[in-house]
Formats: structure tokens, C-alpha cells, sequence
């Protein structure tokens, strides 16, 4: 049920000799304050065609509009303010939950056509840290928006498994490492070992030289250096299992970098059979000048590939593979310049596809200003983070609740929840620095917040003994503090296509802090559970909020427990 079409069809039988019934919808706003109406019309746009002042043709408006679910309407200025009948469209929201529950909102706009998503892609050998953290949950949280929507994601985990820094941790492994220490705790030691490489090349630096001469050998196809890449990666990605477990996280493909290995050369030629490479200074390049970009560096001097060579092998494999309809690539921002250009070389090739492959940016997570480092081991462990926001939800359970059932599983799903809402609640572009007393709270706008609001509810239901609801019924609400939960009902299937959208997990986040916001100010001021003629509309309407938190934090990759 859409209120705004329906407001803005009633101003289109007054203006439909002036504006279409789109443009109409897009101007009507929600006014800042509730004294101010439910929609507000700016009559600004017309005062050209009208040749009057706003004002006036706001008021002249006002005589003309009627719908059914307009109770009054309201000029001030040049707006003109409706006030909407709390009875029909909360009867109309209702009966559409209670009847779809989990579909409500959904859509088929995708058609089932496949998204592929490149996200969380850590460097094999190396610990997952907070900066690992972003990719992987804006990544998850896209998906599940995609797939509310009607599309396919294929969440791709595009790992750091090749590259020179393989020969470094093999030359320092050859050096100083035990098969033993490393099977004993994989990431810590190879890690330790990294480190110790980056340590001791600065003292003497030949190590670079070998290091290189350990990665010609991978490349060659050596025996004992494939043994090592191929045993370093399987104890990695048993360890970031570990870490995707936690955050219910799984994955349909994790081709990385070495599974192009094979197919880059196919690039090459293809772009020499396009006539689209040219020779810079021993180099192949493409020529990226009417893109205003840099020219995009496809072979060295020596012959090595890189990364643009890579990325387009993937996009290449990943358009044959799933025929996508658009490909999202969840990578920091400061990969821009990188993403115009294999747009613009795809372009180039005269692949008309290529429009439909879109960087997603996000913001850098500092610690004191600077950025997470793995070479000089400053890096903040995202297991670590995930097993304090875990203690400490524990702890506040053993305070608050300490009878409570299966209270470790709880405070799992708290304290991860906790870390993950943190970072989805804000726009994906701000920065943030870290500290852990600020991503593990759960006072104020945080995912504990947003669940503890939905297990409230479900108490009131369980005390109500009130699990389901006849469809049938008409339930109707007239008071203030019902109404403000049901706009931000009736508002959910707009913020999903508006997530999607945008490409942006916070409008669903926000939308989860308001609407706990608003039930609980209605739970404050309510009697939910005592007799009166709007009991049955009142818990139809906490059940609503115990549905769509659940939606909002499900699509979030947050888990949402019954009790807390």
C-alpha cells in the first residue's frame, strides 16, 4: 500500500495538464516535524507556469485535492501539508504484513538474473583484520538486499592467493619457520614470519632478491614452492572459515587470483587482436586518454602481468560464466582510479556489458588516524574484535538476565551483531577510527538496541499468548505513537528498492534504529496489553515490528534472538 501514489494521484487529477504523476510523487517530501502533516507538496515548481506566488497556488491546490485517505490537508508557505487518516491506512498496512510476513517488501524487479559480487578477498597467509571487515559485510548485506529484490547474487570471494609476496613468505619460511609451529597456529606464524621478512630486508636487502627468485619458482611450476603455496593456502582458508561461520557468511565461489593465472594471455590477445595495445617504453599499454584516465598498464617491460590484466580475465570468466546483468565489485575507495579504467578498457574491447560492472567504494577503518598495516604488524584482528564484543555481550547478559537460556549462543549473536551493525549503520563512504569501546557498545543506536527491541516485542506476544492473526480482521489504530510505527511500516518496501538502489546497507540500518525508536516510545505510552476496543489492532501491530526488525537485521547479516 502506497500512500504517497496514492497522495500524489489525487494531486495529479488537480495538475495533470502540468506535471506527470512521477514528478508529482518524487517532490512529495516528509515534512521535519509530525506537527507538520505526514506529506508535504512544494508549490515552488509551479510558480512559472501559474505566474503566482507558491503560496497562493499551494492554497488554491489545497480546495481541489480530495482522496479517501486524506483526513485533512494544511497550507504553510508555499507547502502544502496532508494529514493522512490514521484508521484506513493502518487497516491497509496491517492487513499487507499479515498477510505476506517474510515477503513483505519483496520484489521480483531482478527477474532471477545473476549479480556476481566480488567481496571480503583477504591475502592467503596473512590474519583477517577490521579492514577485512568492510568488503565482507557490505558485501553480504548487498547480496541480501539483491536477493530480496528478485535477483541472483553470487557472492565471490576474489582471494589474495598470488603474487610476489608468496616467494617472500617462502624464503622466510625456508629460513626461519617449523612445520610444526605453523600447523600449531597457521595465520599467527606465517604472519610472525611476514613481519620477520619485512624486518630483516631492510637490514639486508638481497632478501628482496631471493624472495623474487622463490615466486619465479611458483611460477615455473616448482614442486616444493606449489607445496608450500598450496599448503599456506588451505590452513588460511580454514582459519577464515572460522571468521564466516561467525558471521553466517558463506560463499559460491573462491576463485581467486591464482585461478587466472591460466587465462590472462587469452586477454593479451585479445586486446592486440583489437589493435587496442601499444608499446610505452618496453611496456604494453591501452590508451585510455579520451577517458581522461592514465593509461592502463596491461604487461611490464619484463612480461609480468598485473592486476588490470587479472581483473579483466575475471570480468571476462565471470560475463561468460553468469551471464550477469550487473557485476559489483566491493572494494575501498581508494581503488577508484582503478575500476574507471577496467570499465574503460572493457569499453574499449566493444563490450557492451562492461556498463553494467559498478565499484562499490567504502571508507577506510583507521586506528589513531592511521591506516591498518599487515607488513609492519599493525593490524587489528578481526577475531580478536569478534571474541571481545562476544565477552562483553556475556557479560552484560550475566548482569541483566542471568537466567537466561543458552546465554553463550546469545551473547555470540550479540556481540557479532554488535560489530557488524556498527559498521553498516553508517553511510559506506565515511571513515571511521577504530577503537573497540566504540564498535562493541549497546547503548544507543547499535544492533544490541535493535534486537533487544525485537525480543521486547516478542515478549509482549508471548504474555498476549498471541501468535497469529486472522487475516480477515480489520485492525485499525487511531493514537499518535501506533501511527509513527506505522509509516515507518508501511516506508520499508521503499527503503529496500532504495538500499538497492543506492548500493547502500545503512538506509536499511537507519530504518531498523527508527522503527525500534518508535516502538519503543509507543511500547512507553501504550497499555498494549490492556482491554481496550484497539487491543487486537495494537499486538497486530508489535507482531509487525517483531517481522520486519528480523527483515531489517536479516538483510544486515545480523541474527536476531528470541531472547536477550
Amino acid at each position: 500500500m502506497d500512500y504517497k501514489l496514492l497522495v500524489a494521484e489525487s494531486l495529479h487529477d488537480v495538475l495533470k495538464d502540468h506535471l506527470e504523476l512521477n514528478e508529482i510523487k518524487q517532490l512529495l517530501e516528509k515534512p521535519k516535524m509530525a506537527e507538520h502533516g505526514d506529506l508535504a507538496f512544494p508549490a515552488f515548481q509551479l510558480a512559472k507556469v501559474f505566474r503566482k506566488n507558491p503560496a497562493q497556488i499551494a492554497s488554491e491546490i489545497k480546495e481541489e485535492v480530495s482522496s479517501p485517505i486524506i483526513e485533512k490537508s494544511e497550507t504553510v508557505g508555499p507547502y502544502l501539508n496532508f494529514f493522512l487518516k490514521k484508521e484506513e491506512v493502518s487497516r491497509l498496512v496491517l492487513n499487507e504484513l499479515l498477510k505476506e510476513k517474510d515477503q513483505y517488501g519483496s520484489s521480483n524487479l531482478g527477474n532471477g538474473q545473476n549479480v556476481p559480487i566480488d567481496m571480503s578477498s583477504p591475502n592467503i597467509a596473512k590474519p583477517m583484520s577490521m579492514g577485512h571487515l568492510r568488503s565482507t559485510v557490505i558485501g553480504n548485506a548487498l547480496a541480501n538486499i539483491l536477493e530480496k529484490t528478485g535477483f541472483n547474487p553470487v557472492r565471490i570471494n576474489y582471494l589474495g592467493d598470488w603474487g610476489t609476496q608468496f616467494g617472500k613468505l617462502i624464503s622466510a619460511y625456508k629460513k626461519w619457520g617449523s612445520e610444526e609451529e605453523v600447523r600449531a597456529n597457521p595465520i599467527k606464524e606465517l604472519l610472525r614470519l611476514y613481519v620477520t621478512f619485512h624486518e630483516e630486508a631492510e637490514k639486508h636487502p638481497e632478501l628482496e632478491d631471493d624472495g623474487r627468485a622463490w615466486f619465479k619458482k611458483l611460477e615455473d611450476g616448482n614442486e616444493e614452492a606449489l607445496a608450500l603455496w598450496n599448503w599456506f593456502r588451505k590452513e588460511s582458508l580454514a582459519e577464515f572459515q572460522k571468521v564466516y561461520d561467525r558471521l553466517n557468511i558463506q560463499f559460491d565461489s573462491y576463485n581467486g587470483e591464482a585461478f587466472y593465472n591460466d587465462k590472462m594471455e587469452d586477454v593479451v590477445r585479445l586486446l592486440d587482436d583489437k589493435n587496442l595495445l601499444t608499446l610505452n617504453q618496453g611496456a604494453h599499454i591501452v590508451d585510455l586518454e579520451k577517458y581522461d584516465l592514465n593509461p592502463a598498464l596491461i604487461k611490464k617491460s619484463d612480461g609480468a602481468t598485473l592486476y588490470m590484466t587479472r581483473d579483466l580475465a575475471a570480468a571476462l570468466y565471470r560475463q561468460k560464466t553468469y551471464d550477469f546483468s550487473q557485476a559489483l565489485y566491493v572494494v575501498g575507495q581508494e581503488q577508484s582510479n582503478h575500476f574507471k579504467q577496467l570499465k574503460a578498457v572493457l569499453s574499449e574491447m566493444d563490450y557492451e556489458w562492461a556498463e553494467n560492472i559498478h565499484h562499490i567504494p567504502f571508507g577506510l577503518i583507521t586506528k589513531d588516524g592511521k591506516k591498518l598495516s599487515t607488513r609492519k604488524g599493525k593490524v587489528v584482528l578481526l577475531e580478536e574484535v569478534l571474541n571481545e564484543a562476544a565477552s562483553q555481550a556475556l557479560r552484560q547478559i550475566e548482569e541483566k538476565n542471568p537466567e537466561l537460556e543458552n546465554k553463550e549462543v546469545v551473547a555470540e549473536q550479540v556481540g557479532v551483531g554488535a560489530v557488524v551493525f556498527h559498521d553498516l549503520k553508517n553511510d559506506r563512504l565515511n571513515n571511521f577510527d577504530f577503537t573497540i569501546e566504540e564498535v562493541v557498545q549497546f547503548e544507543g543506536e547499535t544492533g544490541p538496541y535493535v534486537q533487544y527491541t525485537r525480543a521486547r516485542a516478542l515478549s509482549i506476544l508471548k504474555k498476549a499468548e498471541k501468535s497469529s492473526f486472522d487475516v480477515s480482521e480489520e485492525y485499525t489504530l487511531t493514537d499518535d505513537y501506533s501511527w509513527e510505527v506505522i509509516k515507518l511500516v508501511q516506508e520499508f518496501p521503499e527503503t529496500l528498492l532504495r538500499a538497492y538502489n543506492q548500493y547502500e546497507p545503512s538506509v536499511i540500518a537507519k530504518h531498523a534504529i527508527h522503527l525500534s525508536q518508535a516502538f519503543n516510545k509507543f511500547y512507553a505510552n501504550i497499555r498494549v496489553l490492556d482491554e481496550h476496543p484497539e487491543k487486537e489492532s495494537r499486538l497486530a501491530l508489535v507482531y509487525a515490528v517483531t517481522e520486519l526488525l528480523k527483515q531489517d537485521l536479516t538483510l544486515l547479516g545480523v541474527q536476531t534472538p528470541d531472547q536477550m
